[in-house]
């Protein structure tokens, strides 16, 4: 069958985000009902998605919980109608549970494959329409708002389309506002999914379809574009693409496609897809590849020295995903692909400028350090520079003169330190959680009870050490940190995770001298 299609034109597309449900089964997740409403009111009030699909009707007193409270916040928010909760053909059992969680809108579960009917329910298809109409005539008795999942429409499609029509003449006539057309096994290209867009869309043009990928084959996003390109209204999305196995269509790929493609329009605020990945990574536990599109740690980062000399050349080597678009800027990584540009460009933000003898030195030594798979980061920058060429690019006004800390079975660990800062030799001692820990009160009460002057505060850390895992591995430490408003990160390796982390610390502390 030969497709054929026009790029739309302005077309505007309903994003329903269903993190809070089908991201909820992802294997490993599961949301405390605080965090489930702090990621509704990102979604619907920062994010800005057209709707929310936050539950799965009778599945726990705790889900009960959390339903009530983003209920209760969405009324108050006059955001009801954007809340939606998974129901099933139960007769009305699902929308008592509905109606005590204060929701307003059922999205009920029904199968779209005639495979679903008769082998998981056991029923003929005029039994499951039945049951269907009785149970949608009831929501809508209720003053539910009523959408309807064809769960198994794709296997549904391919091999009993029969069955998928005959559900749909008898169901379109009955108030529903949305029929929601899953790829339930990730089973479709997008070849098919136009096609099968297009059947639904030129047979019933006055109902509104949703799509909802899965990522088996990892099309979920290109099917999602596809089910626009064959009519579909509303696409589902979730946050790093979370849910069942592989997972749905990433809510950030799924925006950045259809804006840039196929000039299609959302009401989806882009500045702030980063900082929603990673709250989701953080209450998900799940991490965010580095090569993640959109919201990837790496994916605005220039590695070659072709790309950076490019980009100062017109911006050669950029796209439309322009970095300043996600709340995120473009980086230049250090390493031994880097060349002269890629070191200008940091060496540019950090305010230093070398000769181009000087720039030749520096190069080569961070050549060297990449080819030993050491990393090499904008804030090493200063300290390589003032290593290879033997001044005080950046002088070490901040210096651990001593220290000291121990542990003991059943007591807290202790430190004690001697630090001089500008000259003035400091001492101070303290306990802690941590080995580690206790160094940093040390320092904190320095700065804060002597100095006068604030402390940074650690806000991540992260210690990795070569593959392998011996015991005498080199331990690299990363410490992210925030200070008046600004973020830094150091890095440092050595023998004794202790040790790396506080010469990270101390490399800090230089940084921020006044």
């Amino acid at each position: 069958m030969k497709i054929e299609f026009t790029k739309p034109t302005a077309i505007k597309v309903e994003i329903m985000d269903t993190t809070l449900r089908d991201g909820e089964q992802t294997s490993g997740v599961s949301f405390m009902p605080h965090e489930k409403l702090m990621i509704a009111r990102l979604l619907l009030e920062e994010l800005c998605v057209d709707r929310i699909e936050i539950a799965s009707a009778r599945v726990s007193e705790g889900e009960l919980e959390a339903a009530k409270s983003i209920c209760r916040w969405a009324e108050a928010k006059k955001l009801t109608d954007k809340v939606e909760i998974l129901g099933f053909v139960d007769d009305g059992k699902s929308l008592d549970w509905i109606q005590q969680a204060g929701g307003r809108v059922i999205n009920i579960l029904t199968k779209g494959s005639l495979r679903h009917c008769e082998g998981q329910l056991k029923k003929t298809p005029q039994e499951h329409l039945h049951d269907i109409t009785t149970n949608v005539r009831l929501a809508l008795d209720k003053g539910f708002d009523v959408n309807i999942y064809l769960e198994d429409w794709s296997n549904g499609m391919k091999d009993s389309r029969d069955y998928v029509f005959l559900l749909m003449d008898n169901l379109c006539h009955l108030g529903i506002k949305r029929f929601m057309l899953p790829d339930t096994l990730g089973i479709l290209n997008p070849l098919q999914v136009i096609e099968y867009m297009q059947l639904m869309t030129e047979r019933y043009p006055d109902l509104h379809f949703d799509f909802h990928a899965h990522n088996d084959y990892d099309l979920a996003a290109s099917n999602s574009v596809a089910a626009v390109l064959g009519g579909a209204k509303g696409l589902h999305t979730s946050v790093n693409g979370l849910g069942e196995r592989a997972g749905n269509a990433p809510l950030a790929s799924v925006e950045a496609i259809l804006k840039d493609h196929f000039n299609a329009q959302t009401n989806i605020n882009e500045e702030k897809l980063n900082k929603a990945s990673h709250i989701v990574e953080s209450y998900s536990g799940i991490a965010i590849p580095p090569n993640k599109p959109i919201v990837g740690s790496s994916v605005f980062t220039q590695v070659a020295g072709i790309h950076a000399d490019g980009d100062n050349k017109n911006n050669l080597y950029c796209n439309d995903l322009l970095p300043e678009r996600f709340g995120r800027k473009r980086e230049y990584a250090l390493g031994k692909a880097s060349g002269k540009a890629n070191i200008r460009k940091n060496l540019e933000e950090l305010g230093l400028e070398l000769s181009e003898e000087a720039m030749k030195k520096v190069t080569q030594r961070i050549i060297e350090l990449g080819d030993k798979k050491e990393l090499v980061t904008q804030e090493d920058l200063p300290y390589i520079v003032s290593d290879v060429l033997k001044h005080t690019t950046l002088e070490e006004r901040v210096k651990l003169v001593s220290y000291m800390v121990s542990t003991a079975y059943g007591l807290k660990p202790v430190a004690s330190v001697r630090l001089e800062v500008n000259g003035t030799i400091y001492e101070e001692t303290a306990t802690g959680d941590g080995q580690y820990d206790a160094f940093v009160r040390c320092v904190r009460h320095i700065y804060k009870n002597k100095l006068k002057r604030d402390f940074p505060w650690l806000s991540n850390y992260m210690v990795s050490i070569p593959p392998g895992g011996r015991t005498d591995a080199l331990v690299q430490t990363s410490i992210e940190w925030n200070y008046q408003g600004k973020s830094y990160r150091t890095h440092a390796l050595d023998a004794d995770q202790t040790e790396a982390a506080i010469k990270a610390t101390i490399k800090l502390l230089n940084m921020i001298n006044e």
